[in-house]
């Protein structure tokens, strides 16, 4: 079988060919192994990422298990021994191809991403939804700071509007607004929006900071552009195909922050809260504000991604040394 007989990408098809889903899905791991790309858009290493593709490109459910044990039948050995046709090889050699020959994240191929379980869709017009907010929404960490009248969420930096959405499902009582200086990201936001059936809930608002947005919020939960100059020059293809509006950070990475920050007081209610994640800057956030004292929460990352200042600890004067 030739690559013109299948129309398969002559450069995937000898690495891809396998006639059950378990081989397809070894070759698929080996392909990307070698093609060096990078993940953190969802999954952390090839052989997941190779599945999510397979699995997506043949329509079956993301969580279908795929073993190679030596069983003899499928029904003992997940789906591994589940044939593949030549047809299916070529739509799955497709996608390796774009996979690896573009460089883009596999959400952006799929227009499909998943946090916290929660399916949203994404393209390149906003950043692939990772933040590790998501998981102290879903499993409750924030409720002890929340005060019982909370009710006005802003979402800052909403991206796609993946935490707006979260917010709005775990907490069926508040009103969130969706904010993004980028129009086209909160086009994207809008979809989601619909997608979960949330349009009297969310209210989606362009803003560069906090400009448009007085408040007073609440809670404030915010994925801001964050990376340093220096991390950002030396970012893999999959990153730089981001916008680039929702990562770079300046010098030291705390451009927004230092804004968000200086604005944040007066546009918090008395027993307001600010959730701010600041990825892997912890060290430039301290120097750049040495007087704060937050409360660093543990996510699966650690305790020193995520971070939660309250209204009062932001206008606290600074620590006499």
């Amino acid at each position: 079988m030739s690559a013109a007989d299948q129309n398969l990408p002559a450069a995937a098809l000898p690495a891809l060919q396998g006639e059950t889903l378990g081989a397809l899905l070894d070759a698929g791991t080996r392909l990307l192994e070698a093609a060096g790309v990078a993940f953190g858009h969802g999954t952390t290493n090839a052989r997941d990422e190779a599945a999510w593709l397979i699995l997506w490109r043949l329509g079956l459910p993301l969580d279908t298990p795929i073993t190679d044990d030596g069983a003899e039948d499928a029904a003992e050995n997940g789906m591994a021994n589940r044939p593949i046709t030549p047809a299916e090889l070529a739509q799955v050699a497709t996608l390796f191809d774009a996979r690896i020959r573009t460089r883009k994240p596999a959400a952006y191929l799929t227009h499909e991403a998943w946090l916290m379980g929660v399916p949203f869709y994404v393209d390149e017009r906003a950043i692939v939804p990772r933040s590790f907010i998501a998981e102290l929404l879903v499993d409750g960490s924030l409720d002890v700071f929340l005060s019982p009248d909370t009710r006005q969420v802003l979402d800052l930096c909403t991206g796609n509007g993946s935490l707006a959405v979260l917010a709005a499902l775990v907490w069926p009582d508040v009103t969130v607004t969706a904010a993004d200086i980028s129009p086209e990201a909160l086009e994207v936001a809008r979809i989601n929006v619909a997608k979960h059936g949330l349009q009297e809930r969310i209210r989606l608002q362009r803003s560069d900071g906090l400009a448009e947005l007085p408040g007073p919020w609440d809670l404030i939960l915010c994925n801001p552009p964050y990376v340093n100059a220096a991390s950002m020059a030396q970012l893999p293809p999959e990153y730089r195909a981001e916008p680039a509006l929702a990562l770079a950070g300046g010098a030291d990475g705390m451009d927004f922050v230092r804004r968000l920050l200086a604005d944040a007081p007066t546009h918090l209610g008395p027993h307001g809260v600010l959730v701010l994640e600041i990825g892997n800057e912890r060290a430039h956030f301290e120097a750049a504000f040495p007087q704060l004292q937050p409360i660093w929460l543990e996510t699966s990352a650690g305790a020193d991604q995520v971070l939660l200042l309250t209204r009062d600890a932001l206008l606290a004067p600074p620590a006499i040394a």
